[in-house]
């Protein structure tokens, strides 16, 4: 359970200072979704910057230039690979024949050790099984639609991906993870963050109205590109083998108050609910114990504020 966030800033309506304010902003809500370590990317004088530390983002003083249009963030809470080695941190570089690249992901994806011995990729000090996508993308030797795709086919887990070129091309790579996109039209900005609840608890402290936003809609199986000039265009991938170890019938369970009544419905489980059980035992719990919670009627959102507030 890490947090995207990010701005595109196409209309170049804010300073240095007012950038730099923002991305302070965004990473400290983020931290409701990991304070393991904080990292930036963004573009500057024609370099693709990569900064960050093992430190919640309230911590980290940024200062991003005044030419830098696109800033893209990310949290994180340590699931695989120490956070104490910066080279396990997002966002990771990568590099195609067109230019480097950085690549921040949020999810967690369980076979990344078999890609990377069955497609005979490079051996790397990096830990973190999110790397196993910016090799992918190197693999194919371009950075686009289609290798995006490629790589979003191969990986297994959850995810939402998003990727910076070294043109200010933003990819956001939906899979079954969270993503919340806000457009400002008359400011020229869009905004992102993992889920909408971190969204609306960001956009007071940066002093912007989500009514002079829209919202826009990223589903599972997409690939949006935002251009420097704020365009948005979609390609799709197959997302179905991102259900396909799922089959019901399961049980929901409609609560308020302290009974809790089963009423069998068919549906499939929410990934969210198996990242959740992922990263449950660095709180002491084990994914039997969450799936016990689960059966009581408790929602992926809940048992995730339960590991992080420990109360329900």
């Amino acid at each position: 359970m890490c947090c995207l966030f990010g701005i595109i800033d196409y209309g170049h309506s804010l300073t240095a200072e007012q950038k730099t304010r923002m991305t302070s902003v965004l990473a400290t809500v983020c931290e409701a979704r990991g304070t393991d370590a904080t990292g930036i990317a963004y573009n500057s004088h024609g370099k693709l910057t990569i900064y960050k530390r093992p430190l919640p983002g309230h911590r980290i003083r940024f200062r991003i230039p005044e030419d830098a249009q696109v800033i893209m963030g990310h949290t994180r809470m340590t699931t695989q690979g120490s956070a104490g080695k910066n080279y396990n941190n997002h966002p990771f570089l990568g590099s195609t024949k067109e230019g480097v690249f950085a690549l921040a992901h949020n999810g967690v994806l369980h076979n990344d050790g078999y890609l990377r011995r069955s497609l005979s990729l490079p051996k790397t000090k990096i830990e973190t099984d999110s790397y196993i996508a910016v090799q992918l993308i190197e693999q194919k030797k371009a950075l686009n639609p289609d290798s995006l795709r490629y790589m979003a086919e191969q990986v297994e887990g959850s995810f939402t991906f998003t990727v910076l070129d070294q043109r200010n091309n933003l990819y956001l790579v939906k899979g079954d993870n969270p993503m919340c996109l806000y457009h400002f039209p008359v400011l020229g900005l869009y905004l992102y963050t993992s889920t909408e609840e971190i969204m609306r608890m960001a956009l007071p402290k940066l002093r912007l109205s989500p009514k002079k936003a829209v919202k826009i809609r990223a589903d599972s199986g997409e690939i949006l590109r935002i251009d420097r000039a704020g365009n948005l265009t979609r390609s799709q991938f197959d997302d179905s083998h991102l259900f396909s170890g799922w089959f019901g019938p399961i049980w929901s369970y409609p609560y308020r108050g302290t009974k809790r009544t089963a009423i069998p419905t068919l549906s499939m489980p929410d990934s969210y609910l198996e990242e959740v059980k992922s990263v449950a035992s660095a709180f002491g719990y084990t994914p039997e114990a969450i799936d016990r919670l689960a059966a009581m009627g408790f929602s992926a959102e809940e048992l995730e504020e339960f590991l992080y507030c420990g109360e329900l």
